[in-house]
């Protein structure tokens, strides 16, 4: 009991002589409450039939009717697959690509290069997706450098925004270009964190830069890559709405169009609150059984965890 206490004043005495930090998490918790736990209260229309203007938790149950009128729809099971095939397409290229850059990065022995290649990778991040639809847009035009250079070289211009073919490309390659810098910092950072130590001595029993980035490179980072992954995973079915939004179009819907928009369209445009919801509400459910399970196959596999 003794013990209990004094830990307690101890725990005090330092959020007291420490306060000024701990007020910096005030405003992020006041966010996620109102923006993030806040609304999740609304998910209880996804059992309810809400009718606009009527009761904020609607206005009778109708149980799972919902969730049984999205699993009986095929259009749904077409949107689910390309949501799937996006963020398949997603993980296995953008997710890999930012490591092997801060690798590429890390080796490079003139810092003013360096921190000019660093700097430029990250720049895409900063523009407003908006702005990077508008690019993307011009450059594929039929007028754009693109199909400028295509017709230069003796074949005919291609409408790559409105063929369905061409949408997975044009999109996980944008989505690669503003995130490769970007998602490269936590690597590079992770990598500062490696013992130089442990470089002296492989280079001492003759490991070139090769096995050096195999066995104290990669490991060194393992972590940070299993933390990393294991949020991806969790956002796994979570394609950017915003940028499918702005650069898909209804000829390109056979592949582009994403649970994130379907939901826009019945949920929003077609007055379909309660549908709407019951289809969001199970994209949060596959997203939260991903995430657990690969917290826990990493757990079992590498003993690096979430928690």
């Amino acid at each position: 009991m003794a013990i209990a206490v004094s830990r307690n004043k101890k725990e005090r005495s330092v959020f007291i002589k420490d306060w000024q930090l701990y007020s910096l998490i005030v405003l992020p918790i006041i966010y996620l409450i109102i923006f993030k736990y806040g609304p999740m209260f609304g998910n209880i229309i996804a059992f309810r039939r809400f009718v606009p203007g009527g009761s904020i938790i609607g206005e009778e149950w109708v149980g799972f009717q919902y969730f049984q009128m999205f699993l009986n729809d095929p259009t749904f099971f077409k949107v689910f697959s390309n949501t799937f095939i996006l963020a398949f397409l997603l993980l296995v290229i953008t997710f890999p690509a930012p490591i092997i850059f801060a690798l590429l990065l890390n080796e490079l022995k003139n810092q003013l290069f360096k921190r000019f290649v660093q700097t430029a990778s990250y720049l895409p991040h900063f523009f407003s997706i908006v702005v990077v639809a508008g690019m993307v847009f011009e450059i594929l035009s039929l007028n754009g450098p693109v199909n400028a250079l295509i017709a230069n070289l003796g074949f005919d211009k291609i409408s790559f925004m409105q063929l369905p073919e061409w949408f997975r490309t044009i999109f996980v390659s944008v989505d690669l270009w503003q995130s490769l810098g970007w998602g490269a910092i936590l690597y590079l950072a992770a990598l500062t964190g490696i013992n130089e130590e442990l470089y002296e001595a492989a280079r001492i029993d003759g490991a070139n830069r090769w096995k050096q980035t195999i066995h104290i490179t990669i490991p060194g980072i393992l972590p940070t890559i299993v933390v990393l992954l294991i949020l991806n995973i969790g956002n796994f079915l979570q394609i950017g709405f915003e940028k499918v939004l702005l650069l898909y179009n209804p000829l390109t819907y056979e592949t582009a169009d994403v649970i994130a928009t379907y939901v826009y369209r019945v949920g929003l445009q077609s007055g379909s609150f309660s549908y709407g919801t019951a289809i969001g509400l199970f994209e949060s459910i596959i997203g939260l059984a991903l995430v657990l399970g690969a917290n826990y196959v990493s757990r079992r596999i590498t003993d690096n965890s979430l928690w």
